[in-house]
């Protein structure tokens, strides 16, 4: 008697108002196109709306064909991210998605989709990662998450969550080399175009500017430092110069930045050596000498710790 074939992974992507569009049709084109080595399909996704099957997303309505009733015997569901993270996240959803959990479905988030994941508590004494821009919201509103605002995604055996947009397909390829091995998931991420090796750990490519303490008193320092990344920074220099003691220096950095003023200074030096890398051509020895790190050496180790990949590899990735 020849055997049932096995059943496709189903997969539920949440449908709501607010919804990112980007989010939505990530995954949902991703797995729609795996395939295992008999050609068939790896996973069934349906879409599930969470009010009378339509969801609106700026100028456009989405019409799906299922409610939250298709949750029930998904085996992944799958939360996109919410255009303005500050709205309600609707009780019906997080029902739902307590519910999900319960049966030992698994659960995703996407984005600032780790907001409404969040509300259903399941992220609580849990890592879970968000857009770097939402990471100091997420993690004000929801204090019991370790909200990890430097990864691109995080799996540590219960709700998984990814950071923003490009993200969003890191995770998911990272699901089909899961459930189906590496060889199948090196298939789907050849069909995406994209990089099947990018893994969770690596950083976020976040953005730290003066703008962020405007008005601060160190502001007219932060503005000085960006002008000088190619001289020598210590805490004392720099303390002279709006003539504070370095004890009071590393008080006000602490207040106005969250960091300290050595950590900040490696931070400009590390976005000045991005700039430089993605609209330039000069050699990584030039790059480290304009931006104050001495060395190709220096430069490196402080650049694969702050991004998690090498300046040669950013460049081949991100130059203009």
């Amino acid at each position: 008697m020849t055997p049932s074939p096995a059943r496709a992974h189903r997969i539920a992507v949440i449908a709501y108002d607010g919804v990112v569009l980007a989010d939505f049709a990530t995954p949902s084109t991703l797995f729609e196109v795996v395939r295992g080595n008999d050609d068939g399909p790896c996973y069934e996704v349906r879409h599930c709306a969470v009010r009378n099957r339509t969801a609106r997303s700026g100028s456009l309505e989405l019409r799906v064909r299922h409610t939250l009733t298709g949750l029930r015997d998904a085996d992944t569901v799958i939360v996109p991210g919410m255009c303005d993270p500050h709205a309600a996240v609707d009780p019906a959803l997080v029902r739902a998605l307590r519910a999900s959990s319960e049966r030992g479905a698994r659960l995703v988030s996407i984005c600032t989709g780790a907001f409404a994941l969040a509300a259903t508590g399941l992220l609580d004494g849990r890592r879970a990662t968000t857009h770097w821009a939402c990471a100091e919201e997420l993690a004000r509103r929801h204090p019991a998450i370790d909200v990890d605002p430097n990864v691109l995604y995080v799996d540590d055996g219960g709700p998984l969550s990814s950071a923003g947009a490009s993200a969003a397909l890191d995770l998911c390829l990272h699901l089909v080399r899961r459930d189906h091995g590496a060889e199948i998931a090196a298939r789907a991420a050849r069909l995406a175009v994209a990089p099947l090796e990018r893994p969770g750990g690596q950083a976020q490519f976040v953005e730290r500017r003066t703008d962020a303490v405007h008005g601060g008193s160190l502001q007219p320092l932060l503005e000085w430092i960006e002008h000088h990344l190619d001289e020598p920074l210590d805490v004392e220099s720099l303390a002279a110069r709006v003539s504070v003691s370095p004890r009071t220096l590393h008080r006000r950095f602490a207040e106005q930045t969250g960091t300290t003023p050595l950590g900040w200074v490696l931070d400009a030096r590390v976005r000045e050596a991005r700039r430089l890398l993605e609209t330039g051509s000069l050699p990584i020895e030039r790059v480290a000498a304009s931006t104050g790190f001495g060395s190709g050496v220096s430069l490196r180790e402080h650049f694969r710790r702050r991004l998690g990949v090498a300046p040669t590899e950013y460049r081949r990735a991100f130059r203009s």
